[in-house]
């Protein structure tokens, strides 16, 4: 009969199927910091390659604001350094955009080494679906959202005040809810992913769901710029539905508990 094959001396003994790969803690965080400067080096080639359109993106974005000044002005810029900051912050917001699958897709290699093999072919539906929600927040951020907040802002003004608008806190108040707005409607996939690695539960997430409009509500608080009650549901209200969205697709995903065999 031939000789059994021994396992060499010092090698490490083989994975038992079904389990996953373990690593260090050391591990761990040396392969977060790979992620974090290839997400990184990501974002400086989206915002490489928006740079030249800065100023045309910067033109579409003053949009919901030109109705609101006096005839024959445009916005105003105090520094001489101004300029090219915005143009700077501008093809960062736009690179962002442009990069984001790939940012995704880097947070999803850093989570796939603690799934099954069938639960890492979901890599294809988060990247997409994260994307189009990121795109999706920010859509509704700069047609809905952010026009209701200038509108009201302006109004308050009324005609006995003459608006001088700097670039600087004109975009710095539109980048901020544009990627506040963003990332919030990233919570659906985030809620699923966190059920499909079993982190949460569908019944955990019902059962704080009072918690979680809160936190919702204080959040949306700090994005918006205003303390009426109609803009503050206009970034929470959404939300909350995007929160129940993840609860249902977090039931769909969310491991079954297995059967007990029958005595």
């Amino acid at each position: 009969m031939p000789a059994r094959s021994e396992p060499r001396r010092g090698a490490a003994a083989p994975e038992p199927a079904g389990e996953l790969p373990r690593m260090s803690l050391l591990e761990h965080l040396e392969e977060l910091r790979r992620r974090i400067v290839r997400s990184l080096l990501a974002l400086l080639v989206g915002m490489a390659a928006c740079l030249s359109w800065a100023p045309e993106i910067c033109r579409w974005l003053a949009r919901p604001i030109q109705q609101f000044l006096p005839e024959g002005t445009k916005l105003a810029f105090l520094g001489v350094t101004d300029p090219f900051l915005l143009y700077f912050k501008t093809a960062l917001l736009a690179g962002t955009f442009l990069a984001f699958p790939w940012i995704l897709w880097e947070v999803w290699r850093f989570v796939a080494p603690g799934l099954y093999p069938k639960e890492r072919l979901w890599a294809g539906p988060f990247v997409v679906l994260g994307w189009l929600f990121f795109v999706g927040g920010g859509a509704f951020a700069y047609w809905i959202a952010f026009p209701r907040a200038v509108q009201f802002l302006m109004e308050i003004a009324g005609p006995d005040l003459m608006p001088v608008i700097t670039v600087e806190r004109y975009y710095g108040f539109l980048l901020t809810i544009v990627l506040g707005l963003g990332l919030m409607f990233e919570l659906p996939i985030l809620l699923v992913l966190l059920a499909k690695i079993g982190l949460v539960t569908p019944r955990f997430l019902l059962r704080n769901f009072r918690w979680a409009v809160l936190i919702i509500f204080v959040v949306s608080a700090v994005i918006t710029p205003t303390s009426d009650l109609v803009n503050l549901s206009l970034f929470a209200v959404p939300t909350i539905a995007l929160y129940l969205l993840g609860v249902a697709g977090a039931w769909l995903v969310a491991p079954r508990p297995a059967a007990e065999p029958k005595s």
